[in-house]
């Protein structure tokens, strides 16, 4: 099948790419703007919002997996118009645009879909759509819900690197490796499970694939069958760090941030995946997943993201 891919520029989407070539199948990047480095495969500027561009993706692809989305939990609050319009209006462009041509497809959803943040309300809105198109449409979507995804080539926010949002595993391996205090927000106790980026690719693939076939299902969900919270996931790090021969950092306690509940878990049945052919013990372990992740970032710093006081090894 010849795939578009919405967001294929970013983190998830550039292992999905990937994943579908291996695959046999031809990817097709469907982004705002070109990247410095120009991917492999087809690469086609557009704009979810525009609802005529995302016909036109539709028209040159057999399926489409949708990703394209504005990030953020508490980035967003202050201003939520940008989420709502690129997420909620993007979500019902790509269901228009594959209803038109009759495509299979996937809607990559939230793990923390019950909270109330703009990233959370805008793609679960969304999600509830693509119920009632695949009901009073017939369309063929499969809903894939992801918890933290996490592996190399994950942006870092500042003073690392360009991304807007922090995520907790660059944010984590880049303080480790330069010398600094791992800041975790509530102290890290809430459980938010995390799964590394490969198998949210897996999934995602399969979906499509399942999808193709005619195969829809309710919801599946990616994440690890065995929960742990944020502060294990630091302190992993951490760990990681030390024994490539970095100082061991401490942990300092932040305030909760703005629009997650830290007494809500976010998790994933895992089990939902044996619906599409993977099993749940074929996922990758997080300490195995860090540790790659780790050794990542050790070899792309000064390219991919930058230590403020160089690394810090040895300290």
């Amino acid at each position: 099948m010849k795939v578009g891919v919405t967001g294929g520029s970013g983190f998830i989407g550039t292992y999905v790419c990937e994943e579908l070539a291996q695959r046999g199948h031809e990817p097709v990047t469907f982004d705002r703007q070109r990247r410095a480095q120009a991917p492999p495969w087809e690469v086609m500027l557009g704009d979810v919002r525009d609802a005529t561009a995302m016909v036109e993706l539709a028209a040159h692809c057999d399926a489409v997996i949708h990703l394209a989305a504005v990030l953020g939990t508490q980035e967003t609050i202050h201003n939520p118009r940008p989420a709502a319009e690129t997420n909620t209006f993007g979500g019902l462009n790509f269901l228009e645009a594959i209803a038109q041509y009759n495509l299979p497809g996937v809607y990559i959803c939230v793990g923390n879909h019950t909270m109330n943040n703009c990233y959370s309300i805008t793609k679960t809105t969304v999600e509830r759509f693509v119920r009632m198109y695949n009901s009073e449409r017939g369309t063929r979507v499969n809903c894939v819900r992801v918890v933290n995804a996490y592996g190399p080539r994950q942006l870092a926010a500042a003073p690392f690197g360009p991304s807007k949002v922090r995520k907790i595993t660059p944010a984590a391996v880049c303080r480790a490796l330069s010398g600094m205090p791992v800041e975790l927000y509530g102290g890290g106790y809430q459980v938010s499970d995390m799964v590394w980026v490969g198998d949210v690719a897996r999934s995602l693939v399969s979906a499509l694939e399942a999808a193709a076939a005619g195969r829809i299902v309710d919801v599946l969900e990616v994440g690890p069958t065995e929960s742990n919270n944020i502060r294990h996931a630091a302190e992993t790090v951490i760990d990681l760090v030390a024994e490539r021969g970095f100082g061991r950092v401490p942990i300092v306690d932040l305030p909760m941030r703005p629009g997650e509940d830290p007494a809500t878990p976010v998790r994933a049945d895992a089990g939902t995946l044996r619906s599409i052919g993977i099993e749940p013990a074929s996922l990758r372990g997080l300490a195995d997943g860090l540790a790659e992740t780790v050794d990542w970032f050790i070899k792309a710093e000064g390219e991919h993201w930058t230590a403020p006081n160089g690394l810090r090894r040895g300290v």
